[in-house]
């Protein structure tokens, strides 16, 4: 009797599974299920590739910022053979190879978005491909193996629209379609989610900054892809924070007037800084003749040897260590040495023509501004009250570059993990935003993304072109 028993619950066992599956089968047979997975599996492979190249790019990068430092602990004054040579090769590699993946790479995504159509005349492809992958890691590395003060995340935004983009050309004819627009939006959200491990951030970014579309339209795409590219660079690097656990005072309302203070200075010295590299980049421009521009990157690179020279090491690289420092060490002595440091190495490191980020050479400027300013006003009373205000200043001078003020207000958020200096974040952000718009109406983002459309030789289209007196139709 109990194997009589066993068998026959085995058998209804077996029944009631076949049965679902055949429900399965039917409700697939009857809805879009087989084509939403479909539409789906593009933006999840090319996730999982973007968190894979963002990895090993950051492993690459880390490793070729501690053997500069190596280089310069022998002599400091090695930076004099060491910058010029990497911002040549850097200048070299994007000059002989892919001009488009110099700079930071937003802009390049940011233009690729706007023109990215379905037919056969789409001109995305010119900033977003194969080869700029390679250029774009290769000469960002060779820039910052010699010092130069750029980062990676710009340039990963870019490597993530150009894998995505990849993928929507390397799909079948008989796939259903999926839109390249969208996939290249999704592409800069997962880049920054996988660049600075800050998924809202990426979320936010693609909503304030990539598009000018309802999110409606791409929502799912890109919280999967978010998530995704997030979990997978997690599982390489592990649960990290980008900068740590800072510790935080309660900040009361009196307090407040010593962050707005200190966002209106942040924010107008972001926003010159922005066309301080908008001039540079017209000097630039100017120089005719086959060897002048690398003339150009030799003066840049002599130049931010002389800055480092003069105003210290805090000037190298991506300044990921003078965050750390001002957030974290026990005895920190900002000076105007280390602001001007941390102004003009960028600014020259940029301007020679490589491949570089301004996003964390932002956050270092923002930090070394509130550092100093905080300690020669004696607003800081607390260690607390001194990274708070540390904060503040690299949410607005993030700000005051980028003029995306909830980017970067969760940006920093994330990357620290004190929810308990919200809303002091997002002040900040909201009032760098507005004294930057006083001093320049768009961002540095937008008029590099402006010149580089007006570079390309079919743009606007002739069908785009609007009758004088004819509004455009409006995006439902």
């Amino acid at each position: 009797m109990p194997v009589e028993r066993s068998s026959t619950l085995t058998e209804k066992l077996k029944a009631l599974f076949s049965g679902l599956l055949e429900r399965v089968r039917q409700f697939v047979a009857r809805t879009n299920a087989k084509d939403f997975i479909l539409l789906a599996l593009p933006y999840q492979v090319s996730a999982v590739l973007t968190a894979l190249v963002a990895v090993g790019y950051t492993w690459l990068f880390n490793w070729m910022e501690e053997r500069n430092a190596d280089l310069l602990a022998i002599d400091h004054r090695l930076i004099f053979l060491s910058a010029p040579i990497s911002f040549l090769l850097s200048w070299w590699l994007v000059f002989r190879f892919a001009p488009l993946a110099g700079g930071s790479g937003i802009p390049q995504l940011m233009a690729a978005v706007e023109v990215a159509t379905e037919k056969k005349t789409d001109r995305s492809w010119r900033f977003l491909n194969v080869r700029i992958i390679i250029v774009k890691i290769a000469s960002s590395l060779a820039m910052v193996v010699g010092g130069g003060a750029v980062g990676r995340e710009g340039p990963t935004l870019q490597i993530a629209g150009s894998i995505y983009r990849s993928v929507h050309k390397l799909l079948p004819p008989f796939w259903p379609r999926v839109s390249r627009q969208v996939m290249m939006i999704t592409g800069g959200a997962a880049g920054l989610s996988a660049a600075f491990n800050t998924p809202l951030g990426g979320i936010v970014f693609a909503v304030e900054e990539l598009t000018k579309t309802h999110i409606a339209q791409f929502r799912t795409a890109v919280l999967t892809a978010v998530i995704l590219s997030g979990m997978t660079a997690q599982w390489l690097l592990g649960p990290y924070l980008m900068l740590g656990y800072p510790k935080l005072a309660p900040a009361t309302v009196s307090f407040m007037y010593k962050i707005l203070l200190l966002s209106v200075v942040a924010g107008i010295l972001g926003a010159l800084f922005c066309r301080g590299l908008l001039a540079m980049d017209k000097l630039r421009r100017k120089l005719k003749g086959a060897w002048i521009p690398a003339g150009f990157a030799v003066l840049c690179s002599l130049l931010f040897a002389c800055t480092v020279y003069f105003f210290g090491a805090s000037a190298l690289g991506s300044g990921h260590h003078l965050l750390q420092d001002h957030l974290f060490a026990e005895n920190v002595d900002p000076s105007w040495r280390t602001v001007t440091g941390r102004l003009l190495g960028p600014l020259f490191s940029f301007s020679s023509g490589g491949a570089g980020g301004i996003f964390a050479p932002s956050l270092a400027s923002g930090a070394a501004v509130g550092g100093w300013l905080t300690e020669q006003l004696g607003l800081a009373e607390s260690r607390g009250q001194f990274n708070l205000l540390v904060l503040a200043g690299m949410t607005a001078f993030l700000t005051g570059v980028t003029r995306s003020p909830f980017t970067s207000a969760i940006i920093v958020l994330e990357m620290t993990d004190r929810h308990s200096a919200i809303f002091q974040l997002m002040y900040a952000s909201i009032v760098g935003y507005l004294i930057a718009y006083v001093v320049d109406r768009k961002s540095y983002y937008e008029r590099m993304k402006d010149r580089l459309l007006k570079g390309l030789p079919d743009w606007p289209p002739k069908e785009e072109v609007q009758p004088a007196g004819v509004r455009p139709k409006a995006v439902e």
